[in-house]
């Protein structure tokens, strides 16, 4: 439970959707909205794109975060929680600074690259824990620091030959040629000149002539090398170079998305996933929001011809669909566009389920394709108190109502049963909004849910 989160959802809401979301049915960026997630590093795998998210702790006034997230969708639009598969407990060596990560796939496994401060030394090192599943859970893979130079923000890139670099870097950029096992490397750690060709000029900051921060993403693409990275703090904006070779030279290209947000940081990640290219980032715009509780976001955009990339700016709306989302098979409850009042925990039946439900608190699911219609809903539930109601409803929290299942006490928050109501008018492609009813205090628990065809 997140008292300090819920507070303040609930308190600002309306400012929230009045001010920010003029138009609260399109706002979905951030992706997150059940707790403060930064630092996104993106992934595509098998269909999906798996986001892994540091964690800004509630009412943060530093970058206080213990656990890292990860998130997935195959649509762009309705992300699933898989919920934390690792922490600062998975590295017995660091005591704090759960930081900014990313995760590369090899060899059937998963390699998940962490700044965590070494207990020994009390300096930031680069840990890497090791899965057989993209959403974990991680284990650490050696037992000790892979790099310790008291450096930040790892990233890797395995280019086509099958050699795999490891990037990072605050204030400086460092990179090191990792052997195929990804848990070690040859020779030793190579310090990348900062020149004002390769990263652009700072000015009125003698020890920073460039404007490299922080956070690197290199990644290959059409043949050249790109790194995007965080520029000139404070406040942050995107910036990018490129190379001809994953060790540079490195040329400047200019700024991607600048200053905006409500976070005096930044921290991006790039992908192409069924045909389109998507830019991950962070602000501040939840309630609550700021430089130490930041929240991840998403935009869609084209590359220009010449490969350069476009002036990407924040919005609420964030990318369009790919596809649309069958509600006729078993669909997570932590599966959602857009979660107003609730929040996630592991289930007793294992994954995670959405909890912590009040009266007035809704889930939002985009572009449900209904096709002729359903007949029935079914939902699995549990309740420690006397239950509620799920309302089903379309285009918004208070749209059409098609259906409405009632929920009775269960004897305890992970005693589950299913329940089932009949549904009528839910036809064609529509947003859902499972809207939840009922007395004060918590109502219930929600696993998952599915309709059944007309």
């Amino acid at each position: 439970m997140r008292p300090a989160l819920r507070t303040v959802l609930c308190t600002v809401g309306l400012l929230l959707t009045t001010v920010l979301f003029p138009s609260a049915a399109r706002a979905d960026n951030p992706i997150v909205q059940t707790i403060y997630t930064a630092d996104p590093a993106p992934l595509v795998h098998n269909g999906r794109v798996y986001v892994y998210t540091g964690h800004d702790e509630d009412g943060s006034t530093y970058f206080t975060m213990r656990d890292w997230h990860v998130y997935s969708s195959s649509d762009m639009a309705n992300w699933t929680d898989h919920g934390s598969p690792m922490s600062l407990a998975t590295f017995a060596w660091a005591d704090a600074n759960a930081w900014a990560g990313h995760v590369t796939p090899r060899n059937g496994r998963f390699y998940w690259y962490v700044p965590v401060r070494d207990r020994a030394t009390g300096s930031m090192a680069i840990g890497v824990a090791v899965a057989d599943s993209p959403t974990g859970p991680f284990r650490d893979a050696i037992g000790r620091p892979l790099v310790n130079n008291g450096e930040i923000d790892p990233n890797v890139l395995i280019d086509d030959n099958g050699q795999a670099y490891l990037y990072w870097g605050n204030p400086r950029l460092w990179y090191v040629r990792l052997n195929t096992d990804m848990i070690s490397y040859s020779g030793g750690p190579t310090q990348i000149p900062l020149t004002t060709a390769g990263y652009g000029t700072r000015t009125g900051n003698a020890s920073r002539p460039t404007l490299f921060e922080e956070a690197p993403w290199v990644f290959k693409r059409n043949g050249l090398y790109y790194n995007v990275f965080a520029a000139e703090c404070c406040s942050e904006f995107i910036a990018y170079s490129t190379a001809p070779s994953a060790t540079g030279p490195w040329t400047y290209r200019g700024a991607i998305m600048p200053r905006q947000g409500g976070s005096f940081t930044n921290h991006a990640g790039i992908v192409d996933f069924n045909g389109g290219s998507y830019f991950f980032y962070h602000n501040g715009a939840l309630p609550g929001g700021g430089g130490f509780t930041r929240s991840v976001a998403v935009e869609k955009f084209t590359y220009n011809a010449d490969g350069t990339i476009p002036t990407i700016n924040m919005t609420t709306a964030g990318p369009p669909q790919v596809g649309t989302l069958n509600p006729f098979v078993r669909q997570e409850a932590e599966t959602s566009a857009w979660a107003s009042g609730v929040e996630t925990e592991a289930s007793g039946e294992g994954g995670m389920n959405v909890g912590f439900i009040e009266n007035g608190d809704y889930i939002k699911v985009k572009g449900v394709a209904f096709g002729n219609g359903a007949s029935s809903f079914t939902a699995r539930v549990a309740s420690a108190t006397g239950g509620g109601r799920i309302e089903l409803r379309l285009g918004s929290a208070t749209g059409t109502l098609v259906g409405t299942c009632t929920v009775a006490g269960t004897g305890g928050w992970q005693n589950w049963t299913s329940v089932t109501c009949p549904v009528s008018g839910a036809t064609g492609t529509r947003d859902l909004y499972l809207r939840f009813a009922g007395g004060s205090g918590y109502l219930l628990n929600l696993n998952w849910w599915q309709f059944t065809g007309g």
